[in-house]
């Protein structure tokens, strides 16, 4: 019963947590803004093909309410999963986007990632190529 009453409030703060971050206030992130993360790069991450796409993709989604790109949420910012899995691209992008579909926990703590089972394979990779585009 113990058990049962912390994972209840789990469950619950962790649903609050989504509540109260549902904001859409960081959905974009400005093209000038990508250039300026990006001055030690040779070609700005916001002209990168997977860029446009997988950002478009992510605003659709419901991924903002838990990930900002570099502040903690519910989840971990974009940049330190970028940081953690850019050094195993392209190997590692398949089994990110099933993460993000099926869903897990205990990589980044006791918090879990929510099931995404709506987006497919293909829509997957292409959000995971744009969080690896963050990379510092």
């Amino acid at each position: 019963m113990k058990y049962f009453m912390k994972r209840l409030v789990f469950i619950a703060f962790a649903f609050s947590g989504l509540v109260a971050c549902s904001s859409n206030d960081n959905k974009t992130l400005t093209k000038e803004a990508a250039k300026e993360e990006t001055k030690t790069n040779e070609t700005p991450i916001a002209d990168h093909p997977d860029y446009a796409a997988g950002l478009a993709l992510i605003a659709k989604s419901d991924c903002l309410s838990c990930h900002k790109v570099d502040a903690p949420l519910v989840g971990p910012p974009y940049r330190e999963v970028a940081n953690k899995y850019a050094i195993e691209a392209p190997g590692i992008i398949p089994k990110l986007a099933e993460k993000v579909i099926k869903g897990g926990t205990g990589v980044w703590g006791q918090v879990p990632m929510l099931a995404h089972p709506s987006i497919s394979q293909a829509d997957a990779e292409t959000m995971i190529k744009y969080i690896l585009l963050l990379k510092k």
